[in-house]
């Protein structure tokens, strides 16, 4: 085995955690793999039922694994992405125990401590943590939002449009997953998009194959700040349809409303509509409560750290946080790259070469 007493614990068993387990292995440690869920598939069994990966199989498989088994050339479903990582984590050969929520992680004088909700503690020589994003949804709170009669639900809890027909739905954002969502939502309900910036649509398939195949010069290991431009700009690729959807009026888009009523928005130019329901698509925050205590996060609970590597405790990393590194981070083929790259510092503390920051 490693020969080291005591694992390198992970917590979270999703595309982040499965590589940074076989990265683990890779380097001589020891991985013990905690997944809060039932499955070793990350959120992707709890994300909405049409969701689809914004870009084809043949570019979206984890790195030194098999392809996704679909059509090079589609884009595979939340079902299919949810298989294809369960069988990535069959694979493995190390220890992941799903239904454990690990509760908090503690120093210790040798490592962490790591308590789950059971109760159960296990010594740890470093943690990874690789939780993501989508237990923690970014939810604003307009002015009013406690006197609306109506429901306020933020894309986290949306799984199909069944529910909502009918309706007079509000859509917040202007990103991948509002437009999806909303135009989905478009065809059983009256739907608008709230932003704060003009939809900026880009096709996905102009002449008819997809951009990635203009961007396979390695475009994900281009530094974040290359595309920080880009990113701002609040580029939504159309995988179908959704120009011709606000052109048609299906979906329409409108300045980000000013506060909430007891029966609806008050919009920016002082106009009061009565809406059933406020979908929020306004993303997420980093999910690591459960280093709250330990003092590696800053006031806004980010946390500390370069290139996923802990500047406030040695043995400490992160996988699968936007941006980490590159513009890929925190995706199915991204996630492995950062993984190895924070192998080598945990291997140093777990060896015990190194036990402070100076």
């Amino acid at each position: 085995m490693t020969g080291h007493s005591k694992p390198i614990v992970i917590i979270g068993a999703g595309q982040s955690g499965l590589t940074a387990a076989r990265a683990a292995r890779g380097a001589g440690l020891e991985p013990l793999v905690l997944e809060a869920g039932p499955r070793a598939a990350g959120s992707w069994p709890h994300y909405y039922d049409s969701l689809r990966v914004f870009s084809p199989a043949r570019f979206s498989a984890i790195p030194g694994h098999d392809p996704i088994p679909a059509d090079p050339d589609d884009y595979p479903a939340r079902d299919e992405i949810a298989a294809y990582i369960e069988g990535f984590a069959a694979g493995l050969g190390v220890d992941i125990r799903t239904d454990t929520r690990v509760e908090e992680v503690s120093a210790t004088g040798g490592g962490y401590l790591v308590r789950t909700a059971t109760g159960t503690t296990i010594e740890a020589a470093g943690v990874v943590a690789a939780t993501g994003s989508f237990g923690n949804p970014h939810l604003p709170h307009p002015p009013g939002q406690e006197d609306f009669g109506g429901e306020v639900l933020h894309v986290a809890d949306y799984r199909n449009p069944d529910p909502f027909a009918g309706e007079r739905v509000v859509v917040v954002g202007g990103g991948n997953s509002a437009v999806q969502v909303g135009y989905e939502l478009a065809q059983v309900a009256s739907v608008t998009l709230a932003t704060r910036t003009p939809v900026n649509l880009v096709e996905q398939r102009p002449d008819g194959r997809d951009i990635h195949y203009l961007l396979t010069a390695g475009y994900d290991h281009l530094p974040v700040e290359w595309f920080a431009p880009y990113v701002s700009a609040g580029l939504t690729l159309d995988i179908g349809g959704y120009r011709k959807a606000f052109e048609a009026g299906l979906l329409d888009r409108r300045p980000m409303f000013t506060a909430f009523t007891d029966e609806g928005l008050i919009w920016s130019d002082g106009a009061r509509e009565s809406v059933d329901t406020v979908l929020f698509a306004t993303g997420y925050r980093p999910h690591l409560g459960y280093l709250s205590d330990l003092g590696a996060l800053d006031e806004a609970g980010m946390p500390r750290h370069t290139g996923g590597v802990s500047t406030t405790h040695p043995g400490l990393a992160y996988v699968g946080l936007e941006f980490q590194r590159s513009f890929a981070s925190n995706t199915l083929r991204g996630a492995a790259g950062d993984a190895e790259h924070i192998m080598a510092p945990l291997a140093a503390v777990a060896a015990g070469l190194h036990t402070s920051f100076s």
